[in-house]
């Protein structure tokens, strides 16, 4: 038997489209001489649909498509995955499409309700096991979060049978390769068949999904595994209740696996909402480097333009440091003064401000401005803003509301200041963009005389640890200190988490690189009189 795998990127609501593309798939499968197609989690509808899953229309609609697919169907067996209602109930389903006909329809058992998973505010569990019969071989068909628990591939073992096909919609996040191994490794040696893993590709919103599907034998040796972060048609052929070894592509790791989700994020944002460009504020800084690196790979520098808007307290080499990049990276360039704005704009407050000493208010009058001019000239073109923003600020508040958080789309918003100088030097060594001073001066938002972003945080190396425990992992303040870390330095950046999420509630949408990232993952409230500080 020859298994196809159809790693495919599907938009969340183009029925037709996403069907379109499965029936591709099916047809150059079939032509390869495949007996089966499996295709990822959803990809009818696209992962994850969200609200539009409480609509009846919806799911009309999903099954219309569906029957019209299945007629496309001859001398090849597909598996869909589809959102179902039987009755009032609504299921994650799976659905065997063979020779014009739907065949067998399979529900997913487990409902993940964690993270970015919100499967049972839509779903009902099912509980009955999928095996048919194709090419001699008896394949048991379950769903994502359904290998991650004993129950679904017992079932289908105890219905006899003798490979596992499992339909995925698994986000990325860092290192989420290794975690998807150890997983099937041990639902292997717990029923003792072999697994094919096919994972949509794409992003959706926050999330990306790396595809990296793959196929382990029964004794949970890797067999295939295909590539991260592109579309693909692979094939895995069964001998004797086992899959011949095959196709072995490198795993994308660390530095580059990080880029390649960040950049497939910021594609399929832009060209599945249709926006004919982007354009973000360069401020010859490292944040806005980076995402300005991120969007030239992503989109092509044709689509992509620069502002430089300098303030009386930018210093003379973010100007240079700006224009020497946009030259390497050939993207369009505009430099707007914004002193006389900010000048008058003081001025005109000068009668309620008369006698204050100035203060952060006249910086982020400064980040203000910026954000109006890059949102008029998003507004003239239709070019998407793309914020600069990363997560080490975006956690303690170390943004401006309305200022260099306006846009529509946050790129590094998830990844840490000392993530955003690894992955700076990443891009350097895979070829020269981003000037070398800008990765060396110390970081400063430029807004008054001599600031550096130290002057108001503690060092980054030391805020990123203490954020990704208590953000990330969940630590308690005494298991922290237990670190190694400073009372004084654990309590400062706690509190400012705290207090900064009316802020972090307003922020774009971004990319979710860790598995704790900055938005659907993250739900504290903003009104609270809890103080965990001990």
């Amino acid at each position: 038997m020859k298994i196809a795998i159809a790693q495919i990127n599907c938009t969340v609501g183009d029925l037709a489209g996403n069907a379109a593309r499965i029936a591709d798939y099916a047809q150059r499968a079939k032509v390869q001489g495949a007996d089966i197609l499996l295709t990822p989690e959803l990809g009818l509808c696209g992962y994850p649909a969200e609200d539009l899953l409480l609509r009846d229309g919806f799911y009309h609609a999903c099954d219309t498509v569906l029957h019209e697919l299945a007629k496309q169907v001859q001398g090849i067996t597909v598996l869909v995955g589809h959102p179902h209602k039987v009755g009032k109930s609504c299921y994650n389903a799976a659905s065997v499409l063979r020779d014009g006909n739907i065949v067998r329809t399979y529900h997913k058992h487990s409902l993940p309700n964690h993270s970015v998973f919100d499967e049972e505010r839509y779903f009902a569990h099912g509980n009955e096991a999928c095996v048919i019969e194709v090419g001699g071989v008896k394949c048991g068909i379950i769903i994502c979060a359904d290998v991650w628990h004993e129950h679904a591939p017992f079932r289908a073992k105890e219905a006899g049978a003798q490979v596992l096909l499992v339909l995925n919609a698994s986000p990325y996040h860092f290192d989420k390769q290794a975690t998807r191994y150890e997983t099937i490794r041990e639902r292997i040696g717990e029923i003792g068949v072999p697994v094919v893993y096919a994972n949509l590709v794409g992003g959706q919103d926050e999330l990306v999904f790396d595809g990296a599907s793959f196929a382990m034998d029964d004794e949970g040796r890797l067999t295939h595994q295909f590539p991260a972060f592109d579309e693909m048609l692979g094939f895995v052929e069964m001998r004797d209740g086992k899959p011949v070894p095959g196709v072995r592509e490198s795993v994308v790791k660390d530095e580059a696996s990080i880029y390649r989700a960040l950049c497939l994020g910021v594609r399929d944002y832009i060209q599945k909402n249709r926006f004919p460009g982007v354009l973000l504020g360069l401020s010859g800084g490292i944040d806005s480097a980076l995402t300005l690196a991120v969007a030239v790979d992503a989109l092509g520098a044709d689509k992509v333009l620069a502002v430089m808007m300098p303030s009386p307290y930018t210093a003379q080499i973010s100007i240079d440091d700006s224009r020497e990049m946009v030259k390497l990276l050939g993207v369009r360039y505009q430099e707007l003064d914004i002193g006389p704005t900010f000048a008058a704009l003081q001025q005109t407050l000068a009668p309620l401000f008369e006698g204050l000493p100035a203060d952060t208010t006249e910086e982020n009058l400064q980040a203000r401005i910026r954000g109006t001019l890059l949102m008029a000239i998003s507004n003239k073109s239709g070019s998407l803003v793309l914020t600069t923003g990363n997560k080490s600020e975006m956690t303690v508040g170390y943004c401006t509301l309305y200022g260099d958080m306006a846009g529509g789309f946050a790129v590094i918003k998830d990844v840490s200041k000392t993530w955003v100088y690894r992955l700076a030097r990443w891009r350097n060594a895979q070829g020269h963009v981003i000037p070398e001073r800008i990765i060396t001066r110390p970081p400063s938002a430029e807004l008054r005389p001599e600031q550096t972003d130290q002057d108001s945080l503690p060092p980054y190396d030391v805020l990123d640890a203490i954020m990704a425990c208590y953000v990330e992992k969940n630590m308690s303040i005494p298991r922290i200190m237990a670190l190694g870390y400073a009372e004084a330095d654990v309590l400062r950046v706690v509190k400012l988490i705290r207090i900064a999420e009316y802020k972090r509630r307003q922020a774009p949408v971004g990319v979710r690189i860790t598995d704790r990232g900055f938005g659907k993952d993250w739900r504290y409230p903003i009104t609270v009189r809890y103080r965990d500080d001990f």
